[in-house]
């Protein structure tokens, strides 16, 4: 065929080539009987000036335009009679040839494409697609190849490019456009890597000129258009939307200025999902043009509800044990399957010990990672090995930032890897999910949203929402952080996004405090799943102004919808439910707090719930049984406590005696029994009083011990911990089910004769560049006691000052010492960040100065003879790449007492 067109092509002119081309394709397809298709996909329809050819399967209609006067292809859509796609170019410019103009068509091929497949997240598990393809075999100048493929289906279209060349090609341009109606209202976002930017509403001509990130929302009509893209991995780059004001057109622009290939290059499917609001936020059109699983046995892949403490403390809560075993407790007593521990553990040395006691208590170890520390083949084994030894169930990766295509070649190693060692991933700082959820299974969610950590999004962003970026697959929003930022929506619209939002991991934001002031939302997050059977939208919703959905898990629907702007009372029609009588539990908005409602309704009803400013309302409907008095279902609650010790810590001398005090309290879902708590005494120390034990503990009932901690004559100077145990065992899990225990530090700094530390003393003047000046920790984020021990380079110190550049500490000395000695250099908080230079002066008077001190300096030692000295300031300046992430260490600084002078 293809060499009888060439020899066509040189003895007729383009009118006469272009008119047997078109017939030459045509028998070609009507002999074709196994792949001829209804009369509206192959039909051609031609004009004076153009031919075109239609592609549709039931929904919109797909229009390939060929124009005969320069042989350039435009790609458009009609549905239901509208022209909701105007003519826009397609084609690419490669290294060889421009594929854009001089073409034409060598033969159309035809084939339908129904497939079924299961996904482990989403808005609907079982999915059916059935699609109508056409491709469109074009020839260029000098007989350059471009196949262009359309899709068509019930909600959308697509399209692709094939170069079929085996000899390598590389692709400058691509000519891809979409064109909306100019007047059609639009919801954009402006384009970043991270795909975090809130979305605006404007209209398709009137949006600025600029960038735009997918998926870009319009509304031509009763129809509504969401742009997108599909299949999209280390073959080739991502790409973003390029609008000039005043037009309806939006080009497609690569991330990359070219993207070669050694041989056949298939690109991206550029789509456009098509239809109604249901039709557009029901539809699973990208995860349906991506290719099949890549892992045979998923049965390891897990979604679920996670506890997140990062907006409840932040690095400090990271680095903290005890905070992320509450947050393990949490879970545990109210059914969730993970905790996640954020930026900050790195530091730390106790994550297997965390592991160890999620896994007691049924839950699962999520952990943050940068994805620089996973960038090499060889970083990869060392840390996803390490952590799966660990017993850690996934991982949060973190700061891609970058649609290029060397960052997609990333992430196919990446999700290799992952799924190689049976780890979940979730990804945030990343790109959108382009179908990545279908072909690996064990992506539960990505961020790529400006959600609940930004602190400031707006109640009809939350709104828009459900429309844009969560069409395209799961978002990590990480809702009910109620203790963190501006809230715009009420507590009901709050925890209706645990259903707006379909996310496989639903990071939940919250502190443990402000989820128990909420009884009410607490028990519908212990209902609420993260996966679903089948998704409806609720009549009414709009984009920015409402949103609301049913969806399906097993034999139960759960209801959330929220409402940006005044009170309103929220009327959703149950024609989804199946008929006979529903048991429908209502948690909505009330005077004072949230409030639980239970009604009987039929499909014929319509549920109207009152609301409130920027509020909502959930629900769950199940069958009325009788003697059934709500729809939950059973979770299993294991009891959790707070063990506390006091003091947490203590500074004594060899020789001497401390007292210490431990208390244990159940806080949710007691009794437990057979409860002992007790002290152990480090080698060397002694511990007198005998523990406490209980054959039961009531909630609410604490059970206290007292012990006398002796420090040894010889002990070892700097800090000791002295453990205090509780264990006990949950009734539920039988009398021979295993014990759980809990422990808690108590520790006592033992100082060296002659040696007062900088900080424990008073300042008598302090400023830092970023928080507080910290006293024994390095500076973290703003708050007073958020970083971790001072650590420059691999060595942890027990004492010192945090700072910041710029920073200056100053104490009193009075003449009493006569050397000061510390080590400095930039913290481990920012491994690969900061600059400063330190100083040490005395009466206004410098005594040493540091060289530039870098993350990747070993530390710089001061010993400085301070005799004499009355006031001594520590001073911290920029190291000349400006104040950013300047975490400044003076670590173990030490004033050397001097002899015959009395301690301070």
């Amino acid at each position: 065929m293809e060499d009888w067109m060439r020899r066509l092509n040189l003895r007729v002119g383009p009118m006469a080539l272009m008119a047997a081309t078109v017939g030459a394709a045509l028998a070609l397809s009507s002999a074709n009987q196994a792949s001829a298709l209804s009369d509206n996909v192959v039909r051609p329809h031609s004009g004076p000036a153009a031919t075109s050819w239609t592609v549709q399967r039931g929904g919109p209609t797909a229009v390939v335009t060929l124009d005969r006067t320069d042989g350039s292809l435009d790609f458009s859509v009609r549905r239901n009679g509208r022209t909701v796609l105007e003519p826009a170019p397609v084609g690419v410019v490669t290294d060889q040839a421009d594929l854009t103009s001089r073409l034409h068509l060598l033969r159309r091929t035809d084939r339908v494409v129904d497939e079924k497949y299961t996904t482990t997240v989403g808005k609907q598990l079982r999915r059916s697609v059935h699609m109508n393809e056409s491709r469109f075999a074009f020839e260029g100048k000098d007989g350059a190849r471009l196949d262009l493929v359309v899709r068509a289906t019930d909600d959308g279209v697509a399209y692709h490019y094939v170069l079929p060349g085996k000899n390598g090609v590389t692709i400058e341009h691509e000519a891809s456009a979409f064109q909306p109606p100019a007047s059609s209202p639009a919801w954009l976002s402006t384009y970043a890597a991270p795909h975090e930017q809130p979305y605006d509403r404007t209209t398709a001509a009137s949006a600025g000129s600029g960038e735009y990130g997918y998926p870009a929302l319009f509304q031509v009509g009763d129809q509504n258009v969401v742009l997108a893209e599909s299949d999209l991995d280390g073959r080739y780059s991502g790409s973003r939307l390029v609008h000039e004001q005043g037009t309806g057109r939006y080009e497609v622009v690569l991330a990359d200025k070219e993207v070669h290939s050694d041989g056949p290059l298939t690109t991206p499917w550029r789509t456009a999902v098509i239809g109604d609001l249901a039709t557009v936020t029901e539809s699973t059109l990208i995860d349906d043009l991506a290719p099949p699983s890549r892992i045979r046995d998923t049965s390891w892949i897990r979604p679920g509800k996670v506890a997140w403490s990062w907006l409840a403390g932040f690095s400090e809560a990271q680095r903290s044990l005890e905070t992320q075993q509450k947050f393990v407790d949490y879970a545990a007593a109210h059914g969730w399957q993970y905790a996640l521990v954020d930026d900050g553990w790195k530091t730390t040395d106790w994550m297997p010990q965390l592991m160890d006691y999620a896994k007691q208590r049924g839950v699962k170890i999520l952990l943050w990672m940068p994805w620089t520390d996973l960038d090499t083949s060889a970083e990869r084994d060392t840390q996803l090995d390490k952590v799966k030894k660990w017993g850690a169930a996934g991982l949060k990766i973190d700061f891609m930032d970058s649609d290029t295509r060397e960052r997609y070649q990333w992430y196919d190693e990446i999700l290799k890897a992952t799924a190689e060692r049976e780890l979940l991933v979730n990804f945030h700082g990343s790109t959108i999910p382009n179908g990545i959820q279908r072909t690996w299974p064990q992506v539960m969610s990505m961020e790529a949203v400006h959600g609940a950590e930004q602190g400031d999004v707006r109640a009809d962003n939350i709104a828009t929402l459900p429309f844009t970026r969560n069409v395209v697959g799961s978002m990590d929003f990480t809702p009910m952080g109620f203790q963190f930022g501006e809230h715009s929506t009420s507590d009901a619209a709050e925890l209706a996004l645990s259903v707006i939002f379909e996310s496989g991991l639903q990071n939940f934001a919250g502190s443990i405090e402000e989820y128990r002031a909420r009884p009410e939302l607490a028990r519908f997050l212990e209902q609420v799943p993260t996966v679903w059977d089948e998704t409806k939208l609720l009549k009414g919703s709009e984009p920015g102004v409402s949103a609301g959905f049913a969806r399906r898990s097993g034999a139960r629907w759960f209801l959330g919808e929220m409402a940006a702007g005044a009170a309103r009372t929220h009327r959703v029609p149950l024609d989804f439910l199946s008929g006979g009588k529903w048991r429908v539990d209502v948690v909505r908005d009330g005077s004072d707090g949230l409030v639980r409602e239970s009604r009987l309704l039929t499909r014929h009803d319509t549920l109207e719930v009152a609301g409130v400013e920027n509020g909502g309302f959930t629900a769950i409907a199940c069958r009325a049984v009788p003697g059934r008095a709500s729809c939950d279902e059973p979770v299993r609650h294991v009891p959790s406590g707070t063990l506390t010790v006091d003091p947490r810590e203590a500074s004594a001398d060899p020789g001497t005696v401390v007292e210490l005090d431990g208390s244990f309290t159940i806080d949710e879902f007691g009794p437990v029994a057979d409860v002992t708590l007790g002290a152990k005494a480090p080698e060397g120390w002694s511990v007198e009083g005998p523990g406490a034990t209980a054959a039961e503990l009531a909630t609410g009932q604490p059970l206290t011990a007292d012990w006398r901690i002796t420090v040894p004559e010889q002990a070892d100077y700097g800090w000791t911990e002295i453990p205090v145990t509780v264990s006990y065992r949950d009734p539920a899990a039988g009398a021979t089910g295993p014990k759980l225990s809990l422990q808690r530090q108590a520790r006592v700094f033992v100082s060296p004769p002659g040696i007062d530390y900088v900080s424990d003393l008073p300042f008598s003047a302090e400023s830092n560049g970023w928080g507080p000046v910290e006293r024994d920790t390095s500076n973290g984020e703003s708050a007073e006691g958020d970083g971790g021990p001072p650590r420059i380079g691999d060595r942890t110190y027990d004492k010192g000052l945090g700072t910041h550049a710029p920073s200056e500490v100053t104490v009193e000395l009075g003449g009493t010492y006569d050397r000061f000695s510390s080590d400095v250099g930039i913290d481990e908080e920012t491994p690969d960040k900061g600059s400063a230079v330190f100083e040490v002066i005395g009466d206004g008077k410098v005594l040493g100065t540091s060289e530039v001190m870098g993350p990747d300096d070993a530390a710089h030692a001061f010993d400085i003879d301070v005799t004499g000295v009355q006031q001594l300031t520590l001073r911290v300046t920029d190291g000349g790449d400006g104040n950013d992430s300047d975490h400044a260490d003076w670590a173990d600084a030490r004033l050397h007492i001097a002899a015959g002078t009395a301690r301070r």
